[in-house]
């Protein structure tokens, strides 16, 4: 049996520089495990499992300059990730091959398909 004991702990910093009306300008990640520091990004989707209210705790952000058609790519990138991390925790193969087949969708809707 594993034990329970923590014995390293690992930092992810997201820092945001807004303008006047709260709009991101610019987004820089660090990870400490990751050797990631001070990488830019436009867009993040933090979610949290708060398991004490029972319902998810999440942050949706993106630069001013992020266009459509990377915030497409960064859907359907997005959810086919969230497939994958599913059925890895779950086992539940059938329904993340329906998912898949969605995002599948979703990109040839959306024109985001790669050729």
């Amino acid at each position: 049996m594993m034990s329970k004991e923590i014995v390293k702990t690992s930092k992810i910093e997201v820092n945001v520089g807004l303008n006047e009306n709260h709009v991101p300008l610019r987004m820089k990640w660090s990870a400490t495990d990751g050797s990631v520091e001070n990488q830019d990004t436009k867009a993040m989707m933090l979610a949290m499992w708060d398991a004490d209210k029972g319902h998810t705790l999440k942050i949706d952000l993106w630069t001013e300059d992020m266009s459509v058609e990377e915030m497409k790519q960064f859907f359907h990138q997005t959810l086919l990730t969230m497939a994958d991390s599913f059925e890895r925790a779950t086992g539940e193969t059938l329904i993340c091959e329906d998912l898949r087949d969605y995002c599948y969708h979703f990109a040839d809707k959306m024109n985001v398909l790669p050729e």
